[in-house]
């Protein structure tokens, strides 16, 4: 378990005593600009990172020693300089004029205990340095020392739109130390068991009469990875049940499908099918989709959770208990037996919460249907369970357990969303402070945090290689990252609004994004990650040179009439499933 103990508020507070003449710094601080300003331009993008964090530790330093009117004339003349991706944060800060405003508010406690991160190269630190002692400004410096960790580089300072395409999280940048621990990003070598052939495989006549050509038998589902994955991690790091005899029948049917699969590409694109939920006055808050295709599940504000059938096959209930104690529970066809006939239906509905339902998941065998009912806060909880490495929750929970097998503790603000890994080794986490992080299952470590956007993280998808995560936010864009190298390699724009959707095809050759702007649009991953520039300089300084214009990988944009996007979802074949609420506005 990993837990960061909660730091004693006054002692956090007590750090703002050391103050200045508080009539001296809208002076200091206008200096500072002044100088940054008429730098030269390779050293003012870089420093130009420090107006934010500056202006919000010397404006509480001002309340916290109540000097309440210089602090408000302070905020009136700065705030409006700062970068538009830091409103929300200054909305708050604004109400914080008095001293005992400070106590208790937990944006303040994060800010101040998370030092803001500044990735800036050795030459504009130590220009900053000399002018800040030349001008013998003790209080910039003493913030400087005391609030932020500048993270310095060796090498070319960063241009603007490599740093503009880093920050914007709560608490700076990531330290490039939290992105070097090793990662297995590989996939798990496939168990092997025998697959028996379709009768339509079996040998027979044609429609001209000749005997058809018999397909080679493939002898395991694993055939396709019987090698290692050097990149994998070793196949009993995490402990991993044993399959049962439905998860192998579910394998068996997942490469039969994997066959018939449609290999997509920029001349092939995939057919969507878009559910549309129509007359949702409930309010619909989450949708899922069965890996095998065959439901759909809609979680509702009103606290109900509705339970669709997409195919010819109707949902049943199981019969009462007076009823099963009549079947033979040795037969071999027991499971459908206990299925009562009179009830079935396209629509079940599900009772029983107290509040809005914020998430819903199946499991992988399709028995199970977990739901989530409030939001989280900077924790996460996740259990291990009967094939755990398949769920995507915020919290899961064990039949066996009652307390949970790892905390992950980091985040600042609301855990959004979560993904695990395709190996199971990993999972992902978005959050309300604008960060993504990966954490490891075994020992509950962070070992990578990515910054970038400029809003709260509300998707997340790994790419079936399990090398690459795609990100989207509040912000419109969709960020991507090269687990391996901690690196952001991508970035894709196009949507005008949230981005609740990411998905890549089974193949990994198209991305799917989806957003509250009515879209979905598909984009081209293999070209996205073809030729990344991953060298050694990139890798020691953290950061990359982005291509300027996404357009080129975008295949291809499809708009509904009025409905956002919240879903999506590639059959076991590639079609594009996508799902979402018409919304009359």
């Amino acid at each position: 378990v990993v837990v960061e103990d909660q730091p004693d508020v006054s002692a956090v507070l007590s750090a703002y005593n050391q103050q200045g003449d508080p009539t001296l710094y809208e002076e200091y601080y206008s200096g500072l600009k002044h100088f940054i300003e008429c730098s030269l331009d390779c050293h003012r993008a870089e420093l130009s990172q420090l107006f934010y964090p500056l202006f919000v530790h010397m404006y509480l330093e001002l309340v916290y020693n109540q000097h309440e009117s210089e602090a408000k004339s302070f905020f009136e003349r700065f705030h409006g300089d700062q970068e538009c991706y830091y409103q929300d944060d200054l909305r708050v800060l604004s109400s914080l004029t008095k001293k005992e405003h400070m106590k208790g508010n937990e944006t303040m406690l994060d800010f101040r205990t998370s030092k803001f991160v500044l990735r800036i190269s050795r030459d504009s630190y130590q220009l900053l340095k000399r002018h800040l002692q030349e001008k013998q400004n003790n209080q910039i410096w003493n913030i400087v020392q005391e609030h932020l960790y500048i993270d310095i580089f060796d090498g070319m300072p960063r241009s603007k739109q490599q740093i503009d395409a880093m920050v914007g999280s709560l608490a700076g940048e990531a330290k490039r130390e939290a992105n070097k621990a090793k990662v297995f990003f590989g996939l798990l070598k496939e168990p092997e068991f025998d697959v028996p052939l379709d009768d339509e495989d079996e040998e027979g006549e044609n429609e001209e009469g000749k005997p058809k050509k018999k397909k080679p038998k493939k002898d395991s589902v694993g055939s396709k990875s019987k090698k290692q994955d050097p990149n994998a991690p070793p196949q009993n790091r995490i402990p991993l049940p044993e399959l049962k005899d439905s998860d192998k029948l579910d394998k068996v049917m997942n490469m039969k499908e994997a066959a018939r699969r449609v290999r997509l590409g920029p001349e092939c694109l995939p057919s969507i099918c878009f559910y549309t939920f129509l007359n949702a006055y409930q309010g619909l808050t989450a949708v899922d989709i069965t890996d095998d295709s065959s439901m759909i599940v809609g979680g509702f504000a009103d606290s109900t959770v509705r339970v669709w059938s997409v195919t010819p096959k109707k949902l049943r209930s199981v019969k009462t208990a007076a009823d099963l104690s009549l079947i033979d529970k040795e037969s071999d066809d027991v499971l459908e037996r206990i299925m009562d006939e009179k009830t079935a239906s396209e629509l079940k509905i599900l009772y029983g919460h107290s509040g809005p339902v914020y998430g819903t998941s199946f499991s992988p065998d399709r028995s199970k249907l977990t739901i989530t009912e409030t939001q989280l806060r900077s924790k996460l909880c996740v259990e291990h369970e009967y094939r755990v490495y398949n769920y995507e929750l915020r919290i899961l929970w064990a039949t066996d357990h009652y307390q949970p097998l790892r905390i992950f503790a980091g985040h600042l603000a609301d855990v959004t969303c979560t993904r695990f890994h395709p190996n199971s080794n990993y999972i992902a986490t978005g959050s309300a402070d604008r960060t993504i992080r990966l954490w490891d299952v075994l020992n509950g470590n962070c070992v990578r945090i990515f910054t970038g956007h400029k809003g709260p993280i509300h998707s997340l998808a790994f790419s079936p290689n399990g090398r690459f995560l795609a990100t989207g936010a509040t912000d419109g864009r969709v960020l991507l990252w090269d687990i391996g190298h901690g690196l952001m390699v991508g970035e894709l724009k196009g949507h005008a609004d949230t981005i609740y959707a990411l998905r890549f095809s089974r193949d990994g050759e198209i991305l799917a994004s989806g957003s509250m702007d009515n879209t979905v649009r598909l984009w081209d991953a293999v070209k996205a990650f073809e030729d990344l520039e991953t060298d050694d300089f990139t890798t020691a300084t953290g950061h990359i040179n982005l291509p300027e214009n996404s357009q080129d990988l975008l295949l291809g944009t499809y708009m509904t009439k009025s409905t956002p996007v919240v879903h999506l979802h590639f059959t076991r074949r590639n079609l594009l499933l996508a799902a979402g609420a018409y919304s009359s506005q």
